[in-house]
Formats: structure tokens, sequence, C-alpha cells
């Protein structure tokens, strides 16, 4: 079944639901704000995207840059921090199997889930 982890406020987050609820395929939506992922599953995210934390961090949000952007944090801290500020997360999220995008291009996720 296909994860997507979603914030119904973002326009690319709905794009993508609607892309996928097109497909008739069956999926889960997690909104990831009022049920964030715990510290294993973000891991386990990170594992299925294969990219460092960094990468997920949404580096323009205000939480980011007055609070973690000018620190030296580690791999484990940077997930620590998008756990406790769930917004810091990059979405959508698309997941299947084992595998996982980032879901910003529709065309992308279109031959992800295909």
């Amino acid at each position: 079944m296909i994860q997507i982890y979603h914030n119904s406020r973002c326009g690319k987050s709905r794009n993508c639901v609607a892309l996928i609820e097109k497909t008739k395929r069956e999926f889960e939506v997690i909104n990831y704000l009022t049920n964030p992922p715990t510290t294993e599953e973000l891991n386990s995210i990170i594992e299925k995207l294969q990219i460092e934390p960094i990468d997920l961090v949404r580096k323009k949000e205000k939480i980011w840059v007055d609070h973690f952007r000018d620190l030296d944090l580690n791999e484990q801290q940077i997930v620590q921090a998008m756990v406790e500020n769930p917004i810091l997360i990059e979405r959508p999220i698309v997941i299947l199997g084992d595998k996982a995008i980032i879901g910003r291009d529709l065309e992308n996720v279109s031959a992800f889930i295909s």
C-alpha cells in the first residue's frame, strides 16, 4: 500500500494526494503535523529515501532559521529536531514498500507509483 506523509495546507502535497487518488490504488494519508513520526519511523523514512537527514529538512522554515541553522548538528540531532518540530519535514513523502520519494514533482511520483 502507498503511504503519503501529507500537509493539507501545502499545495504540492494536495496535488500529490489528488494524483494518487486518480490511480484508484489503495493508499494511506498520514498527516504528519498532527501525527508526527517517531524517531524510529523518521529514521526508516530517511533510509527509504536514501538521503541524509539534513536533506529532509525544510531549511527556510522559521523554526530552522531561528533555532537550528547556525548549529553544528549531527544526524541524530537533526532527526530529533524534525521529530520535535514536524513542520521541518519536507513534504510530501510518498512511500511504497521499502522505497520512498519526496513527491514535489508529480511526474516523479507518477513514475514511482506505477
